[in-house]
C-alpha cells in the first residue's frame, strides 16, 4: 500500500529577481517591484510530500522525525533569515524565483531521502501564490 505523508515547514528570506546580463530597464519590465535593488522578503511555507509503502513493522512510510530533521538541516537552516541572492550558494548564478527555489529545495531533500521514496514539494511564496515540483 502506497501512502503519502506530508510535513509542513517555513522560512523567511529576502531575494531580488533580476538577471545580471540584462539592463535595468529590461529587469524592471520583466520583474517589476521584485527587481528592487534593496531586495524584498517573503514568509515561505513549504510542504514536503513523501510517498512510499507502509513498513509492516513500524506502520510508518517514513519516520516523520527523519523528514523533519532533513527539512530543518537542508532548508530551514540554509535559507531562513537569509538573502537568497547573497547568502545561499545555489542562487549565486540562479534567479531565486519560486520556481527555481522549489526545484533547489526538492533536490536538497531528495538527496537525503532513501531512493525508495517519491518526493513532491509545494512552496508557497504568498498564501495565494505557490509552486509544486515535480508537477504531476
Amino acid at each position: 500500500m502506497k501512502v503519502t505523508v506530508s510535513r509542513k515547514a517555513h522560512f523567511n528570506a529576502a531575494h531580488r529577481l533580476y538577471r545580471k546580463d540584462w539592463t535595468e530597464d529590461k529587469n524592471n519590465d520583466v520583474f517589476g517591484k521584485c527587481n528592487n535593488p534593496s531586495f524584498h522578503g517573503h514568509n515561505y511555507e513549504l510542504i514536503a510530500h513523501v510517498t512510499g509503502n507502509i513498513d509492516p513493522e513500524t506502520g510508518y512510510v517514513i519516520d516523520m522525525k527523519i523528514l523533519k530533521d532533513i527539512i530543518k538541516e537542508e532548508v530551514e537552516d540554509a535559507f531562513d533569515h537569509k538573502n537568497l541572492n547573497v547568502d545561499v550558494p545555489e542562487f549565486k548564478n540562479l534567479n531565486p524565483t519560486a520556481e527555481n527555489i522549489v526545484v533547489v529545495v526538492y533536490n536538497k531533500i531528495k538527496a537525503k531521502l532513501d531512493p525508495k521514496f517519491e518526493l513532491q514539494v509545494t512552496l508557497y511564496e504568498t498564501p495565494r501564490n505557490y509552486v509544486t515540483y515535480p508537477s504531476k
